[in-house]
């Protein structure tokens, strides 16, 4: 064997070695993914125990899943996610899998409305931590072509922990329904829903200390230099300069992801309510059969968006994040509205897992869109902004927006579905609408970086040995 072929078997081995790592991550990342889900979600199938137990109407178990969590989720991502474009990532990311498992076990000790409230806040806070951190990494580990994929399985962790959520409150309810209330050594009484908080909850302790141990920050890429040629530290007003620079594109792709996934919330938060209210299913039969859509249709369905993202890419289009988006939203309008308003239990599941599949494509493409575009110091810090008005507008809205059409407009819990179809039509109408345009504006945008990065690239080859890039978003002079 000659020296030239022992160097590229090396070299291939080490590539192998790396590449496996990098998936490694994404696994890793998706774990925690898939427990933040769990503790998220698990609220939503106890909806009938948690009301009468804490004597809650619609409008208030509204604010538990929707605003308790999303204002604290959203609003803590902020500085989190400023950290996390300084400091290392992994371990932010580890703090906060630790201190949401905690806060998810502390909603089982909840004993009326504000214990339960200041529960979700804790929980939202924990996993604010986690997905700006994440794609941030997962940005610096692969390249533009592949991210699609990588983001695509991350996101596939909201689904699993979604259907695991329903399986395991499923099968903790069947399990203890003949035993309404349990007495455990210093915790006295629980109810068979406080149980389950802390099943769930607990367990993410292990996973943040994995994540601690096992996951190495990587090299940041595409640095921006100020005008010395030095890396420069970029502050979140940086960051929000940089979307003004682009306010076309942040706006349809905030505004329109955002009432996107503001028909996913609606569905994954209320769906359970509607199948028990409308069919008669038990809390049990509800876990399980929305359990098996969520692990089967919104798995594949955010697989297949992240596909699709990168498959377009490979074609030529250059809009493909915003492309792909556009295109889920269509086709989900109609069978997301439908599920709600047919008679027949079969015809309803039917149409439900086509809206789930298509409700899960923006998962991936919103992420690929944004890491594309923006340099790597603010990439965590427009991320959160992003989560801030998608958060705010589909999870803390969209589920309150639903509770109060059923409480105040039909005033009849029955008619929870009715109320789910109209969301569901305005906001899947918005989204289609919103990334159509943004498509263009999204291309014009990547054309104005390119010529800046090509107008300012430096005469000598001074910075590529500092793995950075000229600053982005500002013209050359």
């Amino acid at each position: 064997m000659t020296a030239s072929s022992g160097n590229n078997l090396a070299g291939n081995k080490l590539a192998r070695k790396r590449y496996t790592y990098e998936w490694y991550v994404v696994v890793i990342c998706m774990l925690a993914y898939v427990f933040s889900f769990v503790d998220r979600q698990v609220l939503a199938l106890m909806i009938e125990p948690i009301k009468r137990d804490l004597h809650l109407t619609d409008t208030q178990f509204s604010l538990l899943h929707g605003f308790a969590f999303s204002l604290f989720y959203a609003v803590m991502g902020m500085p989190l996610a400023y950290l996390a474009d300084r400091f290392a990532r992994p371990r932010i990311i580890s703090i906060g899998v630790a201190l949401w498992s905690v806060a998810t076990a502390a909603c089982g000790l909840s004993q009326n409305f504000l214990h339960m409230f200041f529960a979700r806040m804790s929980v939202g806070v924990g996993e604010a931590a986690l997905s700006p951190g994440t794609y941030s990494m997962l940005a610096d580990y692969f390249p533009k072509e592949k991210l699609g994929r990588a983001v695509a399985i991350y996101s596939l962790g909201s689904f699993i922990g979604g259907g695991i959520a329903f399986l395991i409150g499923g099968y903790v309810i069947a399990l203890l329904k003949h035993t309404p209330t349990l007495t455990l050594p210093v915790l006295g009484d629980m109810h068979a829903w406080q149980l389950t908080f802390f099943i769930v909850g607990l367990p993410g302790l292990l996973v943040a200390l994995i994540f601690a141990l096992t996951v190495r920050d990587p090299q940041r890429k595409g640095l921006v230099q100020d005008s010395s040629g030095e890396v420069k530290r970029v502050s979140m007003p940086d960051a929000l300069r940089f979307i003004a620079a682009h306010g076309k594109t942040f706006f349809c792709h905030y505004i329109g992801f955002s009432f996107y996934a503001m028909t996913l919330f609606c569905l994954m938060s209320w769906t359970p309510a509607f199948y028990i209210r409308r069919f008669g299913l038990t809390p049990v039969e509800a876990g399980y059969t929305l359990g098996t859509v969520l692990l089967i249709a919104n798995t594949t369905g955010v697989f297949c968006g992240g596909w699709f993202n990168d498959w377009l890419l490979r074609k030529g289009r250059s809009d493909a994040p915003m492309r792909a988006g556009c295109i889920g939203a269509v086709c989900m309008l109609i069978p997301s509205v439908a599920f709600t308003q047919v008679g027949s239990l079969g015809a309803s599941l039917a149409l439900l897992v086509l809206a789930m599949f298509f409700a899960s494509f923006p998962m991936p493409t919103s992420t690929a869109a944004m890491q594309t575009l923006a340099p790597n110091q603010m990439r965590a810090q427009i991320s959160a902004v992003f989560l801030l008005v998608s958060n705010l507008i589909a999870l803390g809205a969209g589920t309150t927006i639903v509770a109060l059409i059923t409480d105040k407009v039909f005033a009849s819990p029955l008619a929870v579905g009715h109320s789910m179809a109209i969301v569901n039509l305005v906001a899947s109408g918005l989204a289609a609408v919103l990334l159509w345009i943004g498509c263009k504006q999204f291309r014009v945008s990547l054309a104005r970086e390119a010529s800046n990065r090509r107008a300012n690239e430096p005469v000598e080859e001074t910075s590529t040995a500092n793995n950075a890039t000229p600053v982005l978003g500002v013209p050359a002079r």
